[in-house]
């Protein structure tokens, strides 16, 4: 049994499926290289074939020519700017014909009521010639804008040119018939805007009869004169009421202060502004005061019964009757004029409300009055434009050029026709060629790369399993069907791989160390004795002391690649009780490597392979040695690296890209699984991938050792 001092953790990891979907460029990519020769192949060959059907194809004759058109006709740009609203805002449809595009002319230009007329004419001279082949060798394309390129070929140059002769005539005759018809129509229908019930005579003698109606009812003529005349009436008599109510706010006051005055006594009045104006007032009062001075100047001599005393009584007494009643007439008088201001003031509000109202109404004649005026110009405007294009389309419809031009040649002669003989277009046939055998061979690549079903990359094996990748080690040419002994010391930059798998192993024994191992592949020839070699060799020159054996006790192939006989081994220890270390030999290139051959080939190796006294031979080379590797058979068929591993520290599963089917691969480890195989990870061998850049810094170091170790030895070779 195993001793379990030295045993560490390894693991089984079965088979799974990619989960990613979509399209891999990189895969891809990978593939067309590895296809190229095949990929190369195919596009030669299609593109020679497309070459040779090139060169077989008979003498073909081209004819061409490019008309001038134009996206709308002469009769359209005359109705372009035809109102599209009139007085009734009822919208104007235009012709059909005029929303026209090029696609469409160039499919009438292409159908039968069109070319017939050529068919028709040529018949007689080329009875094969009918619609549908003149159809099938006729090209019409658009070069710039409103420019046709018309082309025919057949394989008779005369009938090649009377056809392209008769299609420009055919099309120059097709624009001019299309122009007149498209004129007349225009003419109908600007004719039908004009004439029509609701059309725009009848829409100018609608706004003329409505204009006539509005001036005789209101007894207008020129409505915004008459709202000149009423606002300067309004103004007037506005100035009018200012100016009467200033006089009137006047006599107010001078009334107040007249009815202040007539409180007071006679005596205190004298200097009253307002009765001092009445005249006939004032003589009176002036002789009340002469009176009074009187009686006074009397009263100083005379005593009150004096006649004199009462004569001035009598007199100041008749006058002061007198005075009161001018007085009330000077009363009366003022407010007989403050009435009459009032009234007056009253009178000019009303006239002025009168004529503010007449106003109000004014303004809204004056918008009826300018609506009907706006119709009735409409109207007008659109009846002339319509005479004039009715008159433009008329002159256009008694000329008879045509609207479309020939650019190439100018005429319809015969003779300005050129027709040129096409050869065979080698290139045009070989690039398309080359493309399509381009595609054909990208394609039976991929299929065929597909159905082939290998591992390729070191992705591809990444994708279909969780196994741990301990190494991958580079395709060496040098190493292939060659003895390997001497190999070492000539691509050391290539070992330097194996020293970095060994370090990987050793880290997947962090807790307890890896001292045994198996090294198998699924399939035979992927290289696992080779790798166990170089993976021993490795190790050794690390400082570890390592037993490589040859359990491939059914084709051992060890021996060979190391260079000894083979004459004991393996078989000898376990089936004749040789003692294992007269069966080990030491190798030459390294101090610590130790290497025991399969020796001769048993009738039953699963036999001695299960039996006892290997599983104590396993235990006891484990404790003698630091490394003990095994070189087992392939797995698919045979048990014995299951047998092995089971006592070792695991199996590293050798994997040769480019080799193995993926279907093998998954066979092995379903079978490794079932088995309970303890796993260390996978190899990738003989990988054609990009060299990692820690590869070339080694290459370099080793290549200037080499040679700094040469030119020692040279040195030696000399001073002896």
């Amino acid at each position: 049994m195993m001793n379990p001092e030295i045993s560490s953790p390894s693991h089984t990891y079965p088979f799974h499926e990619n989960e990613e979907g979509g399209l891999n460029l990189g895969q891809v990519s990978a593939t067309l290289r590895r296809r190229s020769l095949l990929i190369m192949g195919i596009t030669g060959i299609v593109a020679a074939g497309a070459v040779i059907r090139a060169e077989q194809d008979p003498l073909v004759y081209q004819g061409k020519f490019e008309i001038l058109t134009k996206p709308f006709s002469a009769e359209s740009q005359v109705t372009a700017n035809v109102p599209q609203s009139l007085g009734s805002n009822q919208q104007v449809t235009l012709p059909p014909s005029l929303e026209n595009d090029i696609k469409t002319t160039i499919r009438v230009l292409q159908s039968p009521g069109v070319l017939s007329s050529v068919v028709k004419t040529l018949n007689s001279q080329y009875p094969d010639l009918d619609y549908e082949s003149l159809l099938e060798n006729l090209t019409i394309s658009t070069t710039e804008k409103n420019i046709l390129e018309v082309e025919y070929r057949s394989a008779n140059q005369q009938q090649t040119q009377q056809v392209i002769q008769a299609l420009a005539q055919a099309y120059l005759d097709y624009s001019l018939k299309e122009r007149r018809a498209d004129i007349e129509q225009a003419i109908q229908f600007v004719q039908a805007r004009i004439d029509e019930e609701n059309g725009l005579k009848s829409q100018v003698e609608l706004w003329q009869d409505k204009l006539a109606n509005f001036r005789r009812i209101n007894n207008l003529v020129e409505p915004e004169k008459k709202v000149a005349e009423v606002s300067s009436h309004i103004a007037s008599w506005t100035q009018q009421k200012l100016e009467n109510k200033v006089q009137l706010e006047q006599m107010l006051a001078q009334y107040q202060n007249l009815q202040q005055e007539l409180a007071q006594q006679p005596t205190e009045r004298a200097g009253n502004s307002v009765l001092s104006a009445n005249t006939r007032y004032q003589k009176i009062l002036d002789a009340i005061q002469e009176i009074e001075i009187e009686q006074k100047k009397s009263s100083a001599v005379f005593t009150n019964i004096v006649p004199t005393i009462q004569t001035l009584n009598q007199k100041k007494a008749n006058l002061l009757p007198m005075l009161q009643a001018e007085e009330q007439r000077v009363l009366r008088d003022f407010q007989s004029r403050i009435a009459e201001l009032e009234a007056r003031d009253q009178s000019i509000q009303q006239k002025i409300n009168a004529l503010n109202s007449y106003l109000k109404r004014l303004a809204t004649l004056s918008r009826d009055y300018d609506r009907i005026q706006q119709e009735l110009k409409i109207a007008n405007d659109n009846l002339n434009q319509f005479l004039a294009k009715r008159q433009a389309l008329q002159i256009e419809l008694s000329q008879k050029q045509q609207p479309w031009q020939l650019l190439n040649p100018q005429t319809v002669e015969p003779e300005a026709f050129e027709v040129e003989g096409l050869s065979p277009n080698v290139k045009t046939n070989l690039a398309l060629g080359g493309m399509l055998g381009l595609l054909l061979g990208t394609g039976a690549a991929l299929l065929i790369d597909k159905l082939s079903n290998l591992f390729y990359t070191t992705k591809d094996i990444k994708e279909v399993t969780t196994l741990p990748l301990l190494g991958v080690i580079p395709l060496q040419k040098e190493l292939q069907n060659s003895n390997i002994k001497d190999q070492y010391f000539k691509l050391p930059e290539f070992f330097e791989v194996f020293r970095s798998l060994y370090t990987n192993i050793l880290l997947l024994g962090s807790d307890s160390p890896i001292r045994s191992l198996v090294i198998s592949s699924a399939t035979p020839g992927e290289g696992k004795s080779t790798i166990a070699i170089q993976l021993a060799q490795a190790a050794a020159a690390m400082g570890q002391r390592v037993l490589l054996v040859d359990a491939d006790l059914r084709f051992p192939t060890l021996h060979k690649l190391v260079g000894s006989m083979n004459i004991q081994g393996l078989t000898d220890v376990i089936s004749h009780d040789l003692d294992w270390q007269n069966a080990i030999e030491k190798s030459p290139q390294e101090e610590n490597l130790y290497i025991i051959s399969a020796g001769q080939i048993p009738p039953d190796p699963i036999r001695l392979l299960a039996s006892q006294k290997m599983q104590d031979l396993m235990d006891e080379l484990q404790i003698n040695f630091d490394l003990v590797i095994y070189d087992t058979p392939n797995l698919l068929g045979v048990a014995d690296a299951n047998l092995l591993a089971a006592h070792t520290n695991g199996m590293i599963l050798v994997t040769e890209l480019g080799k193995l089917k993926r279907t093998l691969f998954q066979q092995a480890l379903e079978e490794l699984h079932i088995a309970g195989t303890p796993m260390l990870g996978i190899v990738a061998n003989k990988s054609k991938e990009d060299i990692p850049a820690t590869s070339i810094y080694y290459r370099q170091y080793y290549q200037q050792k080499m040679s700094v170790e040469k030119v020692e030895m040279n040195a030696e070779i000399s001073s002896s």
